[in-house]
């Protein structure tokens, strides 16, 4: 018998994601660096980040059958994105990790490590001075 490979959607799973969703939102709201980023109605943009991790952790493929192909850094090109702001969103998203246990699960490092890498792609602009 083979071993059977989990995607990391499997390891974690969908009411993980909802659970980091939720805790994650309310800290980026908060913080006045990358708050004035997230606009729109919160209920959309939650939707679509669920969709999207969901997809990104190799679930269905929820957010391209909606809205197409993920293309994360041309979909926020229209955004300022400096070094800190990837950094205030990975710490909301280190926290949020924190909040609903997926800084002590298994196959949270791993899941962390590619928001890191990410956030870091999605960086568009410098520092203003």
């Amino acid at each position: 018998m083979e071993p059977r490979l989990q995607s990391l959607y499997e390891e974690i799973g969908g009411d993980k994601i909802e659970e980091l969703v939720n805790a994650f939102y309310p800290r980026v709201y908060a913080d006045p660096n990358i708050s004035p980023l997230f606009e729109g109605d919160i209920n959309i943009i939650m939707e679509k980040q669920r969709k999207f991790l969901t997809q990104f952790l190799g679930g269905p493929a929820l957010y391209s059958m909606e809205y197409g192909p993920p293309a994360m850094r041309y979909r926020h090109l229209p955004f300022k994105i400096t070094p800190s702001r990837a950094n205030s969103w990975l710490r909301c998203m280190k926290e949020a990790f924190d909040e609903v246990g997926l800084s002590d699960h298994p196959a949270g490092e791993m899941f962390f490590s590619r928001l890191t890498q990410v956030a870091g792609i999605m960086v568009n602009s410098e520092e203003d001075d």
